[in-house]
């Protein structure tokens, strides 16, 4: 699978894929909102718009990544990469990509990278994300609680993070 998944940086062409893509990760909130079709969608669109700007008005020399599957859009990966660590922004996959297990593989890679460079990695994940128990797998740890979301790490040092052979780099 590791050989058809590729990387290219976002361009502004990408922006309707991207804001449907971030609409499908908020697909099961919405249906709990009693509004109507129109108003869901101006809301999903005006939070799309409201964290891309967040993320590039506090993440200076980010990496805003497109995930490709044969050369396609499937997904995207949001990287902050500090010397002691490695934050993932954001990652998300279309609907009919998750559960895959590219996810896993493209953040055992991360570890991977981060783990040979003695730093970190960090996500910020909402209480209710089905990838929770992915990231708990993999060795993350909650550590901090803002809001909705729970900080949680990987560390190379914890004996109780997975440990395989280091994958190639992503960029």
């Amino acid at each position: 699978m590791r050989e058809t998944i590729t990387f290219r940086p976002e361009t502004d062409e990408d922006l309707e894929f991207l804001c449907r893509l971030y609409m499908s990760t908020r697909e099961e909130e919405m249906k709990m909102v009693p509004w109507t079709n129109e108003e869901k969608l101006a809301f999903l669109i005006q939070q799309f718009q409201a964290q891309r700007s967040h993320y590039r008005a506090n993440y200076d020399g980010a990496e805003y990544l497109l995930i490709l599957e044969n050369g396609v859009p499937i997904g995207r990966l949001y990287l902050h990469r500090q010397p002691d660590d490695h934050r993932i922004m954001d990652i998300a996959l279309k609907p009919e990509h998750r559960k895959r297990g590219i996810g896993g593989m493209l953040m055992q890679e991360l570890i991977d990278e981060a783990r040979e460079k003695g730093a970190i990695v960090s996500i910020h994940v909402e209480y209710n994300n089905p990838a929770m128990h992915l990231y708990e797998r993999l060795g993350f740890q909650k550590k901090d609680t803002y809001g909705v979301y729970h900080l949680m790490e990987w560390r190379p040092d914890d004996s109780s993070s997975e440990k395989t052979e280091p994958a190639a780099e992503l960029s």
